[in-house]
């Protein structure tokens, strides 16, 4: 799962806060929609090296992870900083890793009959449709209801996120999860990042100031992408053998 810290953080500084940033989503929806493009491309190139060069994939599949995962830090770090000139470039990168990180799932779902590229299609716009009512309904939030709403994310997260560990250190021992169980896993990961993309328009107004635009792409950035990840598992796994 891509990492979901910069959505908890944000979760943590808007309690109870009014507005600091009225503009801040206007601001940061084009940067959002640049780094899923560029997450597109750098998805595309691994999943070509996946078909050309297969043994070259998992050496660069790890150290593009460890890349990933340090630039995160660093690049929030900037990005909360208000430094964009900075930010911008690394952010960018950040979308092209998250890319290549996602390119064996996306091999994956081509692979799968019953999936291919109408499954991954089929993800991506259940991505745009969530936007579209997320808008709706987060921006229309009470105090009470986006508190309690955030809270409830918030918790689901941390559970899910504690499952996805179990999950993988299972899989280390040779003991993969069962078709009914990673339905779902995914299942409630569809769930609750559809409830997160529904609290992005209630948490980020109240959590960065408008020229702290990149910090909420960000945020908004990592919404979609798990959203559309746990989309692509869900499809996956009820379609698995």
């Amino acid at each position: 799962m891509s990492n979901t810290s910069n959505f908890r953080g944000a979760i943590r500084q808007a309690q109870g806060l009014p507005l600091v940033g009225p503009n801040v989503i206007a601001k940061a929806l084009p940067y959002v929609g640049i780094g899923l493009v560029l997450t597109a491309v750098g998805t595309f190139g691994g999943v070509n090296l996946i078909n050309t060069r297969p043994a070259l994939f998992m050496p660069t599949f790890i150290g593009a992870i460890i890349a990933q995962l340090v630039l995160f830090f660093v690049a929030r770090g900037v990005a909360e900083k208000g430094d964009n000139k900075v930010a911008l470039p690394l952010l960018a990168t950040y979308s092209l890793l998250t890319g290549y990180t996602l390119s064996g799932l996306v091999y994956v779902a081509l692979g799968t009959q019953g999936v291919g590229i109408s499954g991954i299609g089929f993800a991506a716009l259940g991505c745009g449709i969530t936007f579209i009512a997320a808008r709706q309904i987060g921006s229309n939030l009470s105090d009470q209801d986006g508190l309690a709403l955030t809270k409830t994310i918030q918790i689901g997260i941390i559970a899910l996120f504690v499952v996805l560990i179990g999950q993988l250190l299972f899989a280390l021992f040779g003991v993969f999860t069962p078709s009914w169980l990673e339905i779902g896993i995914s299942g409630l990961g569809v769930l609750l990042f559809v409830g997160a993309a529904v609290v992005d328009f209630y948490v980020l107004p109240r959590s960065y100031r408008d020229d702290q635009y990149l910090s909420a792409a960000l945020s908004m950035y990592l919404t979609y992408i798990n959203l559309f990840v746990f989309i692509l598992r869900l499809l996956i796994a009820m379609n698995r053998d």
